[in-house]
């Protein structure tokens, strides 16, 4: 049986990746801040599917967490074959009005721990000729607009680039980008989303199957609706400085800094 590491695991898109996953038949080893939460998620998984999950509490804004995670996914005995970079959060904002260490501690969160939590699975994943990860970004990745937005391209750019250096190695990089959905996301933020229209809304389940389909087919990089296909398309197609106004708008209308 294989093994998948998940981060952010307790809600959202990672509870969706877990669920699937487990139903599929893969061991989990589920992260996030919140043990009692990753307790009872990891019994109901192993009642429920009879797969094996390992519990690992671990706050990805802090070094030695991030180093344990990093530790668990170079373990060659127990090795990862599937990694899902999950964890995230926005900050409530524009630019200037965060707090500068809100700021940091998002970028500790979304770049730096994806870039050594990448890394060290990615390693043992290129020794055994087998593996996947998938990078958890978002269609923001392609709207220039505040930290979460550069966050997110980070991501994109480092996953394909990876992609590309890790080509005929056996090692599948994915990034994935969804749009909204119904997560703790937004609430954690202090987000308001009442004006969202309802076609933009995702379901995570079936974000979590197109993922999996993207990511089989040795896509790297995974925009998995139509509707947020068909618009990304059209950010690349739109002049810098058009996006630029409509992302500034729509940002503060919808989404964090």
């Amino acid at each position: 049986m294989t093994t998948a590491l998940i981060t952010g695991a307790t809600a959202g898109i990672g509870a969706a990746f877990a669920r699937r996953l487990a139903a599929d038949g893969h061991n989990l080893v589920i992260v996030a801040r919140d043990e009692k939460r990753l307790s009872e998620q990891a019994t109901e998984l192993h009642d429920r599917h009879r797969v094996e999950v390992e519990v690992l509490r671990a706050d990805l804004s802090r070094e030695e967490d991030i180093a344990a995670v990093e530790a668990r996914l170079s373990d060659r005995k127990n090795p990862v074959d599937l990694l899902v970079n999950n964890a995230g959060f926005g900050n409530k904002g524009r630019y200037l009005e965060v707090a500068m260490a809100d700021e940091l501690t998002m970028l500790k969160v979304h770049c730096e721990a994806v870039l050594r939590l990448t890394s060290a699975a990615a390693a043992g994943m290129r020794e055994r000729r087998r593996g996947g990860v998938v990078n958890v970004a978002s269609v923001a990745a392609f709207v220039p607009r505040g930290t979460y937005g550069a966050s997110k391209a980070w991501v994109v750019q480092f996953t394909q680039g990876a992609a590309r250096d890790l080509a005929g190695s056996g090692v599948r990089m994915m990034a994935l980008c969804p749009g909204f959905v119904r997560t703790e996301f937004h609430q954690r933020a202090g987000m308001g989303t009442d004006n969202v229209p309802g076609w933009m809304w995702l379901d995570a389940d079936k974000l979590v199957d197109a993922a999996l389909k993207d990511l089989a087919r040795g896509k790297a990089l995974s925009i998995p609706d139509p509707r947020y296909k068909a618009l990304t398309g059209l950010l690349k197609l739109a002049p810098r400085r058009a996006v630029s106004r409509a992302g500034s708008s729509t940002g503060r209308r919808y989404g964090p800094n």
